[in-house]
């Protein structure tokens, strides 16, 4: 069958036009399958985007996490040290109290020691003072005999050897009485004094004064500041 060239290009047009009819179809389809495809991203964006949120919230709370944790450690740790240390400072506060009190005690123990010891000497010395103070006693009636027997004797015998022997003896008697603290109570030309003069009789004298001794009739005695024998007087009137 021969086709003329004019009715082979109107075969050839319609034939265009068939498959131009065809293929658009298959554009919509395509234009429409690229906008679900559009979408798809978007929301493939979005989910992406949702998902690093949700690394960096759950990142966030690990990290808040760990911090909590590690201060709950640091606070456990703190606590446990403080423990510790409240309990070695309470050690050492104890061991302080003791060695105070120690030291209180020993403190008072010297103290006491010492105060014994001073008492001790005291009563020592006053005891050494007593028995010297007995004894000046004791040695002074002697004294008295030298006096009444130095005073007895005659003017014309006193350069004898026997009297000048005496003599010598009753003053290394007395020197040695003074140096252990013996001295002789001063009476005649004093005012009566009680507490060292014992008033016997009263006498007139125009010398003196009342009331002052005019005569001693015994010598009296001091040991240091302590009366071994009052003076025995005669006062004025």
């Amino acid at each position: 069958m021969a086709y003329s060239k004019e009715g082979l290009e109107k075969m050839s047009e319609e034939i265009e036009n068939m498959e131009k009819e065809n293929n658009m179809p298959e554009e919509e389809n395509t234009a429409e399958e690229a906008v679900p495809a559009e979408d798809e991203g978007e929301e493939a964006e979005e989910a992406e985007e949702e998902a690093v949120d949700a690394e960096e919230d759950e990142e966030a709370c690990g990290e808040g996490a760990e911090e909590t944790a590690e201060t709950e450690k640091e606070d456990a740790v703190s606590g446990k040290s403080g423990e510790k240390r409240g309990f070695f400072k309470k050690k050492k506060d104890k061991r302080d109290e003791q060695i105070e009190e120690l030291t209180d005690k020993i403190r008072r123990q010297m103290a006491e020691f010492d105060n014994f010891r001073k008492r001790t000497e005291k009563e020592k010395s006053q005891m050494y003072d007593m028995g010297a103070k007995t004894i000046v006693e004791k040695m002074l009636p002697v004294v008295d005999n030298f006096e009444r027997g130095l005073a007895a004797v005659p003017a014309e015998q006193k350069e004898d050897a026997f009297v000048t022997g005496m003599d010598k003896i009753y003053k290394q008697l007395m020197t040695e009485l003074e140096a252990v603290g013996v001295t002789a109570i001063e009476a005649v030309g004093q005012e009566f004094n009680p507490e060292y003069h014992n008033a016997v009789m009263q006498v007139e004298s125009e010398e003196y004064g009342s009331g002052v001794v005019a005569q001693e009739l015994q010598k009296g005695y001091l040991y240091k500041d302590s009366v071994v024998r009052h003076s025995m007087v005669a006062v004025v009137s």
